[in-house]
């Protein structure tokens, strides 16, 4: 997959099928839309484009909302669609400029004259251009003009529950890691660097490695303990990971680590990437260190018999 860091630095191609949107998470229903666009190109033989934006429009438009953390960082987010066979990705720079191109001039001047496209493909709820007066209505409206194909793909259901990045959101602030992974289609997963910690854990009999994640965007599941597979050094091994703040030792911040079954390898300062298939507990104040030693060896057992139950 080529990846373009501007609009300006991709070339018109001469049978463009194109999807448009943040695709934060390529969860389920996205995937419904790359496999559309995919299907398509292979009949055509055209070549699949994947327009999307970074920072998300909301940042930009928002900057007062603090609130919104996304599921996967724009690195992320190009490694899950360069797996599922998009030819180019173009990561348009979002600002309220761009928001205040008008749909028409949209249409024209991104998606006709620097993409080229013969063939869009759309989720149900697409909008763009200024104050979001674009949508399905306009792009059928211009297709005749342009000479291009208009298709859309209706809401993804699954167990009857719209497939949507703001409810795998929220399913993982509330700790619903099954639920956000049942609608994501692969386990949630956090990347980061591995940095030293206060040993706490050594002492206990249950080294972690300490996750640094950078991006700050980034969205960390609702605390607790979870059953967990790590990538580390081209391997991957079962753990069990913590997000929380420590309160038995009276922690002042907040900590992602993984304990790492059958590990025993310096990895400081080395990338590690943390998937989280179950939801064990939540995150309590132990009166002693004995006695959260005593639960994580309860917690051990369970997270084994979620991983190879």
């Amino acid at each position: 997959m080529k990846i373009y860091h501007h609009i300006d630095e991709f070339t018109p191609l001469k049978n463009a099928v194109v999807t448009i949107g943040t695709f934060d998470g390529v969860h389920q229903g996205h995937r419904q839309i790359i496999s559309r666009i995919r299907e398509i190109a292979d009949k055509t033989g055209g070549e699949t484009v994947l327009l999307t934006f970074f920072p998300h429009p909301r940042m930009i438009l928002h900057p007062e909302d603090q609130d919104l953390k996304l599921i996967t960082t724009i690195h992320e987010r190009a490694e899950l669609l360069e797996q599922l066979g998009i030819d180019h990705m173009i990561i348009t720079p979002f600002s309220r400029d761009f928001s205040n191109q008008s749909a028409e001039a949209y249409i024209r001047d991104i998606l006709v004259e620097h993409i080229g496209t013969k063939t869009i493909i759309i989720g149900y709820d697409h909008r763009f251009g200024k104050d979001r007066q674009g949508g399905l209505t306009e792009l059928q409206q211009a297709a005749p003009q342009y000479g291009f194909e208009v298709i859309e793909i209706p809401e993804q259901d699954i167990d009857h529950v719209a497939v949507s990045s703001t409810r795998i959101r929220e399913a993982l602030l509330q700790a619903n890691i099954e639920q956000a992974n049942t609608f994501l289609g692969y386990p949630f997963f956090l990347t980061g660097k591995v940095i030293r910690g206060n040993q706490i854990g050594r002492q206990l009999g249950y080294p972690t490695a300490n996750l640094l994640v950078e991006e700050s965007y980034k969205l960390i599941p609702a605390d607790g303990i979870f059953a967990a597979t790590v990538e580390v050094q081209g391997q991957t091994f079962q753990g069990m990971a913590y997000i929380g703040h420590r309160p038995t030792i009276n922690g002042m911040t907040r900590n992602i680590e993984v304990n790492i079954f059958d590990f025993n390898q310096d990895i400081y300062n080395q990338t590690l990437r943390m998937h989280l298939h179950n939801f064990v507990r939540h995150d309590v104040k132990f009166s002693s260190l004995e006695g959260l030693k005593e639960q994580l060896a309860l917690d051990q057992k369970s997270v084994l018999t979620l991983l190879n139950g």
